[in-house]
């Protein structure tokens, strides 16, 4: 039915292609359905399109071909122009992205996270209660006076992760969440992710790094080098395929990965 899908799924994508530039395909025919709750991983290459996908469900872009519905809509750049769709959308779904240089702009931390809320329309008092609880769940309250730009690159994906928590998403998506932070930050990360699972959060995760995918999937999709989906399947079930991890260029040859996280 145009315009509606299953309420049963958060998301429904129907046959999605994407091109940044014309024949030079970076999502070909995705169909994938996902439930409220999810801890779901997406495997893949570094081009293989995996990025894409999770812009596309955040509504920063739209698919050349296909339909993707969003909590029983279709998310549509039209969908997007009518403000209270648009309001109750970005409430709904977080976006930390692979650079957190990208996402920080504000004078101070404290500023980083206020931004959100009040783009929400929140009294100036629920935004400063907003920016304390997140900042205290976060373990940031030190940074909330500290410019931006001067942080770590640990304490800026903590600050990244607390703006997009500040308005309470349903549905949190990561584009390669471990990049470049250091063991004692990523350890803090995925059990701060996990705890997120725990309380009913949707979190969606797009990246190349296997040591995470046990800890924190529940459902593992893995795109292939030509942008399409290779397999979908239980977290051990997938990554027990050696062959098809050498063939979406996840592992080398003389790797040894073994499930359990080990190499």
């Amino acid at each position: 039915m145009k315009g509606e899908a299953s309420l049963d799924l958060i998301y429904d994508i129907h046959n999605v292609f994407y091109s940044y530039l014309p024949g030079h395909p970076v999502l070909s025919g995705i169909n994938l359905g996902i439930q409220q709750g999810e801890g779901l991983v997406i495997l893949g290459a570094n081009g293989s399109g995996k990025s894409t996908l999770l812009k596309m469900l955040c509504g920063l872009i739209h698919p050349d071909a296909g339909r993707i519905y969003a909590f029983g809509q279709e998310l549509t750049e039209d969908a997007l122009r009518d403000l209270q769709f648009l309001r109750d959308f970005r409430q709904k779904v977080g976006f930390v992205f692979q650079n957190s240089d990208a996402q920080l702009f504000s004078a101070t931390v404290r500023d980083e996270l206020a931004f959100a809320p009040l783009q929400a329309g929140l009294t100036k008092e629920d935004v400063n209660q907003r920016v304390e609880d997140t900042a205290e769940l976060v373990g940031i309250r030190s940074l909330l006076d500290r410019a931006p730009y001067k942080l770590s690159g640990g304490e800026k994906k903590k600050v990244a992760l607390a703006c997009t928590l500040t308005v309470n998403p349903e549905v949190l998506f990561l584009d390669e969440p471990t990049n470049g932070l250091d063991p004692r930050t990523q350890f803090w990360l995925v059990e701060f992710l996990r705890t997120l699972q725990e309380a009913g959060k949707t979190v969606i995760m797009a990246t190349h790094d296997l040591s995470i995918v046990e800890e924190l999937a529940q459902r593992v999709i893995v795109f292939r080098e030509n942008h399409t989906i290779a397999d979908d399947g239980p977290p051990l079930q997938v990554l027990s395929k050696r062959e098809l991890l050498l063939d979406v260029n996840l592992i080398h040859e003389r790797s040894h990965f073994h499930v359990g996280g080990h190499r």
